[in-house]
């Protein structure tokens, strides 16, 4: 999972369909006969034998544009085809074509500064800041003014903005990561960088400096961050050939640590301590820093390819079979490290190929329907998500079918498969009438439905699904809850001390302890169940009236 965040998870409750969302009324379809046999052809055993060939140290960590990777890719699509699926990627192939930009920033030849009331300061790569790269120019170089604007976010719905009160043109803006105090998937689309930088680019601003807090410090350590540089940024490209995201008129794109942002409001009107505690209230204050900044940019960039792997099973009405179902999991993880001592290739086997070999698995059963599923239904193995939803993103803007006739996303990634499962938490269901099917789908299988138990940790936007919300697709995340029903069984500590010691680390491997490969099955028929309702709905799913994301992207999908 990209960029995830250390936080002590809480135990959350249980609630109803109604709060999930969905118009009034709506109701899921019936579970048939026919659905329960196809769970029950989900075998854990398959689940570990697919996981353990994607973690295998011959695939040297599945990262994006390497052989590694390409064999994964290659893996899944004799899969799909021997399930008898079509190929749904590039014409005649299983496989579609992603090109990418990498961008890797020469330490050396880059700089930061800043200088106040005449005192100059130099600041030192990787211990006080990182830069990004830029996608198009190799050198680039700014001199200006520094303004503050909090979160740097403008949220009109909420009555929100950080630059009400400051004039950020020809400035480089400093704005803290996070958001307000927001509902949790507002926070979550509010709250990353670039979110932040395409606003501050709105308001005439001319460079972004990302600042480091305790609280962000807890979620993602900079020394983490630093180190998770040997990979280098990405973009995917446009058929137009331009990168995706990219923003010409940032001419600096900063990161600072949490011992330089305290020195960076040195002088100024309000003192680090005062923002890290508004930062705790959710409130800011934006004013000017009286500090100018000189950043220097050297970008060492270079053309790349990776694929997504895409198949279709097509489904059994005349009519619906034009609509699509699509299931995500994303195939990609960070490759290997050769100047590591030891063992340098991180494996990823819940981070994901738990999530791709669920996917397998969830196409077995369907394909051995009959009659199968009333929709079609795209299962998409995708590259590039722990650099930046990349592959997602580039079939969520470059889809193979028709736009319009994608109907929902599920998607599956990094599946704790580490303690019996009893409930799930369901990212984006609220959102839309996909609620109502999560709620019926757990009823089915005896599992309760919890709420986001970590907002912070903006898990919502931090996968492929929110690709999919982007262009206007109502989508949703599934992961195993935190309740336990035996008192010796702590999820919440499980994974707090899982994500110290094995996330993006070469132990998350098949030898790991306590892999639960019952729980895996029990995890997988949800995620079936989910898609299955979803392709006997009479009526395609729709967004909530009045929701945020609905407003903002449903006519994309159009």
């Amino acid at each position: 999972m990209l960029n995830s965040n250390r936080m002590m998870i809480a135990v959350a409750c249980l609630i109803g369909a109604a709060a999930w969302g969905g118009e009034p009324g709506a109701v899921a379809p019936a579970v048939s006969p026919l659905a329960d046999a196809a769970m029950a052809r989900i075998a854990p055993s398959a689940i570990r034998a697919d996981m353990r060939f994607l973690a295998d140290d011959l695939l040297e960590g599945r990262g994006t544009g390497t052989r590694g990777f390409d064999i994964a890719a290659k893996f899944m699509a004799t899969q799909f085809e021997g399930l008898g699926l079509q190929p749904a990627g590039d014409p005649g192939s299983f496989l579609q074509s992603v090109p990418l930009r990498a961008m890797k920033v020469d330490k050396t030849k880059s700089a930061f500064a800043w200088t106040r009331s005449g005192k100059h300061e130099m600041l030192a790569y990787s211990d006080d800041y990182f830069l990004r790269g830029d996608a198009e120019r190799g050198a680039v170089a700014i001199d200006a003014p520094v303004v503050f604007a909090g979160f740097g976010i403008t949220a009109p719905e909420q009555g929100y903005d950080d630059y009400r009160k400051i004039n950020a043109r020809g400035k480089i803006v400093a704005v803290i990561y996070g958001a307000p105090n927001f509902a949790s998937s507002l926070k979550a689309h509010y709250s990353p960088s670039v979110e932040k930088a395409k606003n501050a680019v709105a308001h005439g601003a001319v460079g972004l400096i990302v600042l480091n807090d305790p609280r962000f410090e807890g979620l993602y350590p900079f020394k983490k961050r630093v180190r998770d540089l040997r990979v280098p940024d990405y973009r995917w490209v446009q058929p137009d050939g331009k990168p995706h995201d990219y923003l010409p008129q940032l001419k600096a794109f900063a990161y600072l640590s949490t011992e330089a942002t305290e020195r960076l409001f040195d002088g100024s009107d309000h003192s680090a301590q005062q923002i890290f505690d508004g930062v705790k209230a959710g409130v800011l204050p934006a004013f000017d820093l009286r500090v100018r900044a000189n950043i220097s940019t050297l970008t060492q960039a270079a053309d790349v390819r990776s694929s997504n792997v895409v198949a279709k099973l097509e489904g059994s009405d005349p009519v619906l079979k034009e609509e699509y179902v699509v299931f995500t999991a994303h195939l990609d993880h960070l490759g290997r490290d050769d100047s590591a001592q030891g063992d340098g290739i991180y494996n990823g086997a819940l981070d994901n190929a738990s999530g791709s070999a669920i996917m397998l698995e969830i196409a077995r059963s369907m394909s051995q329907m009959n009659p199968r599923p009333r929709r079609s239904v795209l299962f998409i193995s995708v590259t590039g998500e722990e650099l930046g939803l990349l592959g997602s993103g580039y079939y969520a803007n470059n889809p193979t079918v028709p736009k319009a006739s994608i109907v929902a996303n599920i998607n599956t990634d990094e599946d704790q498969m580490l303690w019996p499962l009893r409930d799930v938490v369901a990212f984006g269901a609220e959102h839309s009438n996909l609620g109502v099917i999560v709620q019926a789908a757990a009823d089915r299988l005896h599992l309760a439905v919890s709420p986001d138990p970590a907002p912070d940790k903006v898990e919502f936007v931090r996968s492929d699904q929110y690709s999919f919300v982007r262009q206007g697709v109502p989508s949703l995340a599934l992961m195993p809850g935190f309740k336990s029903d035996d008192p010796a069984i702590h999820p919440d500590a499980i994974l707090e001390k899982w994500e110290d010691t094995r996330y993006h680390q070469p132990s998350d491997d098949m030898e790991q302890p306590g892999l639960d490969f019952d729980s895996a099955a029990s995890f997988s028929r949800m995620v079936f169940l989910c898609g299955y309702l979803v392709t006997e709905m009479p009526q395609r799913p729709v967004w909530n009236k009045g929701d945020f994301f609905g407003d903002h992207f449903g006519m994309l999908a159009r």
